[in-house]
C-alpha cells in the first residue's frame, strides 16, 4: 500500500464465523482468482468456500462490492492407507485458480496427498419434457409413449455446481506443501517434503518427477523442500525454497530431472546472531515470484527477503517482521509455535511493505473491532517496560492466535485474512 501509515484507513468486512468453532471449521489456505471477482477458502474439514463479490450498487457508489457466500462443496474426505496404516486427512493444503477461460470456472485443490480438479458453473435453466422420464426422473412405461416430445428450458433459480473433474493422486510418498499452475496453463506442479511433480492437466495416472533430493541413505537427509512455484512468465522455469534457508531456480530446459540448479540464493549467516534456534527460524515457509517475474519474496519466521534474480549471494530488500519475537523463541520452541508456516504476498503492484519508504503498519485482526467497515488502528508491539497507550505487550501475546493464510487482491488493496476460523476481509477506505 503506497500511503502514508498516519492517512491509512483500513476496511474491514467480517464473513465467516462459528460461535462453534471446531478443528474442522480452521481455515487453512486462501486464495483469489485472477479478477478477484471470487475468493476461495479451504478448511481443514476438507470444504472449500468461494466468496464472490457482489456488484458495486448505483445507490451507493463510494461502497465497493462486498463478498459472500457464492459455493460451498466437500472437497476431500478423510481416507486411511491400509499398506501404510496411515491416517490422510482431509485439510487442504493449498488452492490454485485457473484463468477462466469459459463460463465457468476451474480451481485445483490439494490435501497431503491428493490433487483435485473442480468445475465450479451456474445453471439457471432446466431441460422439461424429456421423452422417456417423467417430471419427477421416474422411468415410463415404453407403452405410454405415442408421441415424440422436444425437452424445453425453462428458468429457474440460480444453483452453482462444483464437480470434480479430474482427480491426480497416488504420486506422493510425502505430504503435498505446493502446488503451482504453470503460464502454459496446461501443466501444474505439486511439491512435497522431498520430491517436485510436473502433472498435465488432461492425464491423471501419471506425472514426471523433476526434483528428487530424497538421499539414498535417510539418515543423510540434511533438508526437506517446504514451497515451490513456477515463473510468472516462462514455463521451463521455477524455484523451490528449502528448510536451511535456501532457493533454488530450475531450468526444465537444461535436463528432465532438476536435480542441479541454474541459481541458489542464500544469505551467509551473521555468526553475532547464532543461537540454538537459528536453523528452525531460517527454514523458508513460503516463496513468491512477482508479478514481473524479477523478484523473489521468501518468508521465513522473523523476516520477509526480497532476492533479485540477478543477485544470488544475498537479498536486495530484508524486512524484520516480528523482531520481538527473537526474545521468546525459548517459549515458543516450548508451545511448538516456532514451527508455524507463515506466509507472505504481493499486491498488484508488487509491494507488500511499501518499498520505497520501507515503513510498515501493524493492524490486529480480531473479533472485538470486526464490525463491518469499521477502522483499525495501527498497533505496535513493544518490547521491554514502558508502553504507550496503543502499544502491545510482547509478554502479553496470545501465540494460539495467528495470521497464517493471507492473499492479496490482484488489483486493488483488498487483503483477505484467515485468523483461525474466521475470514477477514481489509480494504483500503474509499474517501
Amino acid at each position: 500500500m503506497e500511503e502514508d501509515i498516519d492517512t491509512r484507513k483500513i476496511n474491514n468486512s467480517f464473513l465467516r464465523d462459528h460461535s462453534y468453532a471446531t478443528e474442522a471449521d480452521i481455515i487453512s489456505t486462501v486464495e483469489f482468482n485472477h479478477t478477484g471477482e471470487l475468493l476461495a477458502t479451504g478448511d481443514k474439514g476438507g470444504r472449500v468456500v468461494i466468496f464472490q463479490r457482489e456488484q458495486e450498487s448505483k445507490n451507493q457508489p463510494h461502497r465497493r462490492g462486498e463478498y459472500n457466500v457464492y459455493s460451498t462443496f466437500q472437497s476431500h474426505e478423510p481416507e486411511f492407507d491400509y499398506l501404510k496404516s496411515l491416517e490422510i486427512e482431509e485439510k487442504i493444503n493449498k488452492i490454485r485458480w485457473l484463468p477462466q477461460q469459459n463460463a465457468a470456472y476451474f480451481l485445483l485443490s490439494t490435501n497431503d496427498k491428493t490433487v483435485k480438479l473442480w468445475k465450479v458453473s451456474e445453471r439457471d435453466k432446466r431441460p422439461e419434457g424429456y421423452n422417456l422420464k417423467d417430471e419427477d426422473g421416474r422411468f415410463r412405461d415404453p407403452s405410454m409413449i405415442t408421441m415424440l416430445r422436444v425437452p424445453v428450458l425453462r428458468p429457474m433459480d440460480l444453483m452453482v455446481e462444483a464437480t470434480p473433474r479430474r482427480v491426480f493422486a497416488n504420486a506422493h510418498t510425502y505430504h503435498i506443501n505446493s502446488i503451482s499452475v504453470n503460464s502454459d496453463y496446461e501443466t501444474y506442479m505439486s511439491a512435497d517434503d522431498l520430491r517436485i511433480n510436473l502433472w498435465n492437466f488432461e492425464i491423471t495416472n501419471q506425472s514426471f518427477n523433476i526434483v528428487d533430493i530424497k538421499p539414498a541413505n535417510m539418515e543423510e537427509l540434511t533438508e526437506v523442500i517446504t514451497a515451490a512455484e513456477f515463473h510468472p512468465h516462462h514455463c521451463n522455469t521455477f524455484v523451490y525454497s528449502s528448510s536451511k534457508g535456501t532457493i533454488r531456480l530450475c531450468d526444465m530446459r537444461a535436463s528432465a530431472l532438476c536435480d542441479r540448479h541454474s541459481k541458489f540464493f542464500e544469505e551467509p549467516e551473521d555468526p553475532s546472531n547464532r543461537s540454538f534456534f537459528s536453523e528452525i527460524i531460517s527454514s523458508i515457509s513460503d516463496v513468491k515470484f512477482s508479478h514481473s517475474g524479477r523478484y523473489i519474496m521468501t518468508r521465513d519466521y522473523l523476516t520477509v527477503k526480497v532476492w533479485d534474480l540477478n543477485m544470488e549471494n544475498r537479498p536486495i530488500e530484508t524486512y524484520q517482521v516480528h523482531d520481538y519475537l527473537r526474545s521468546k523463541l525459548c517459549s515458543l520452541y516450548e508451545n511448538d509455535c516456532i514451527f508455524d508456516k507463515f506466509e507472505c504476498v504481493w499486491n498488484g503492484s508488487d509491494r507488500m511493505f511499501d518499498r520505497n519508504t520501507k515503513r510498515d503498519v501493524t493492524l490486529e485482526a480480531s473479533r472485538e473491532n470486526s464490525k463491518p467497515r469499521a477502522i483499525l488502528k495501527p498497533r505496535k508491539v513493544c518490547v521491554g517496560g514502558k508502553r504507550r497507550k496503543d502499544e502491545i505487550s510482547v509478554d502479553s501475546l496470545d501465540f494460539s492466535k495467528k495470521i497464517l493464510h493471507t492473499a492479496w487482491h490482484p488489483s486493488e488493496n483488498i487483503i483477505a485474512v484467515a485468523a483461525t476460523n474466521n475470514l477477514y476481509i481489509f480494504q483500503d477506505k474509499v474517501n
